[in-house]
């Protein structure tokens, strides 16, 4: 891939089509393994926001006017660009050090989020009521929300751009997305290419990199009626402070510190595994990354070895240029805080058995026991490839340590006994659970979101996004004019 071979290098894309920014600033689109600067994408202004506003209000009213079969039409149309693209797998890899697999897992994703949100553009949007009334008609029915604006992080860019997008626009809004400061080509632009190669109508996605400044306008403005944020707790608590302040429509996903509970009775070999990958799988960058470990004492040994095993044997390079099964950390800034977080466990008497090193940014999958559940690596979202481990003694203190967090996202039970397990994964407090899975899970027909600290708002996902993404009307109809005293 060579440098500014891409139609939108060094834009925005606005009223459909990719231009230079206003004041002209640019963000480099780095290969995160090797630093190389493979592109840049123009960093938008506060002005070309509001640009972008003026158009989306206009392409949003006629859009919401087009009948579902031609607004599922543009999302079926957009898939079928990204299935055949060429491209974007590469710069997936490069531009998040992602290995291939998890590029090519975004890719698929991404298209089953068009083709379920193109089947939600027929879905039933109203119902009758009943009513006490003689002669009235009562409806509820469900319109669009207005103007969304998405906020996305970097880790899975591309999918977890679309998953509000594609919904978003087949319920008849538009988008104005802000992809990530680190990923603005697969999170941003390269979506915008992929629209407009399907021909999507002008206006109805609109895509702003830039940084704070681009974020706060879009949160801020009059006429954004909705903002959806993907990305950290601290931040998400700062959007939510200030859309409450606007009474503004606020969907946030945020952080997680999930629990994978391994039973008494579960085979440890495969606990292990999914352990493995549910806590090293991209770099453990992820929201719902296995960030703690509750081994019941029976098994605890001999998870321990198989899972210190399964890390050491994982390798770590360059996954553009070498066969390896973990790339780099995301940037320095985030590879020293795994580093803080392990350096104070590690002071407050836990123990490494195997990782807890890295060249560079490639950081080894680690292995933790005796970590204090008062230390940030226990209570903290790690976004590393570390695996904290407690060992406790039955369930019923699995449950509670589980419990003992603010996040509220994914935990998953292992366990022989499948009903049994069952019981366990009820008694968690968390939106999302799995029995014999790793805690990463998503489906674009699932209710994806957190509670306490992992989230507030709505479900993405599903008919879920029905909820999500529209507003509810009552409406009503009398035969003839209705008499009152007065």
């Amino acid at each position: 891939m060579e440098q500014h071979d891409h139609p939108w290098s060094g834009t925005i894309f606005v009223d459909g089509s990719f231009r230079k920014p206003e004041g002209g600033g640019l963000l480099d689109i780095r290969d995160k393994s090797s630093d190389e600067v493979l592109a840049t994408a123009g960093s938008a202004s506060i002005a070309d926001v509001d640009t972008a506003v003026a158009s989306a209000v206009t392409a949003q009213r006629d859009w919401a006017a087009r009948s579902y079969a031609e607004r599922a039409a543009v999302l079926r149309s957009v898939a079928a660009v990204l299935e055949r693209s060429t491209g974007i797998r590469e710069l997936i890899m490069r531009e998040t050090g992602s290995i291939g697999g998890k590029a090519d897992y975004e890719i698929a994703a991404a298209v089953s989020e068009l083709t379920e949100a193109a089947a939600l553009a027929s879905r039933p949007v109203g119902e009758v009521l009943q009513t006490s009334h003689a002669g009235r008609l009562s409806l509820c029915e469900r319109l669009p929300v207005g103007l969304v604006a998405a906020i996305t992080p970097w880790n899975f860019p591309l999918v977890l751009g679309m998953r509000v997008i594609a919904p978003a626009l087949a319920l008849g809004n538009a988008v104005l997305l802000k992809p990530s400061p680190e990923t603005p080509g697969c999170g941003g632009l390269a979506i915008a290419e992929l629209f407009a190669q399907a021909g999507a109508p002008r206006g109805i996605l609109q895509v702003l990199p830039g940084g704070e400044e681009v974020g706060r306008r879009l949160v801020e403005h009059p006429d954004i009626a909705m903002v959806h944020f993907t990305g950290s707790t601290t931040v998400g608590r700062e959007i939510a402070r200030a859309t409450g302040s606007l009474l503004k429509k606020t969907s946030l996903e945020l952080g997680g510190n999930n629990a994978l509970v391994i039973l008494d009775d579960a085979d440890v070999d495969q606990a292990a595994m999914i352990g493995a990958w549910s806590s090293f799988h991209y770099q453990g960058q992820t929201c719902i990354s296995a960030g703690r470990h509750i081994v019941d004492r029976a098994v605890a040994d001999a998870y321990i070895r198989n899972l210190t095993d399964r890390a050491a044997a994982i390798t770590v390079g360059d996954p553009f240029r070498q066969q390896t099964g973990l790339g780099p950390i995301i940037n320095d800034a985030q590879l020293a805080r795994a580093r803080r977080l392990l350096g104070d466990a590690v002071a407050g008497g836990a123990r490494v058995l195997t990782g807890g090193s890295n060249d560079g940014r490639f950081f080894r999958p680690t292995v933790v026991v005796d970590v204090d559940p008062a230390s940030a690596l226990w209570t903290e979202e790690i976004f590393a490839p570390i695996a904290p481990i407690g060992i406790v003694d039955g369930v019923d203190e699995a449950v509670a340590l589980a419990n003992d967090t603010r996040y509220g996202l994914v935990s998953s039970v292992l366990g022989a006994d499948v009903h049994r397990a069952g019981e366990v994964a009820r008694r968690l407090d968390c939106a999302m659970v799995h029995v014999n899975d790793a805690t990463p899970q998503d489906e674009a027909l699932a209710p994806f979101g957190g509670i306490g600290d992992s989230g507030l708002g709505g479900r993405a996902g599903g008919d879920a996004n029905l909820e999500e993404f529209t507003e509810l009307r009552w409406r009503t109809l009398s035969s003839s004019p209705v008499h009152y005293p007065y």
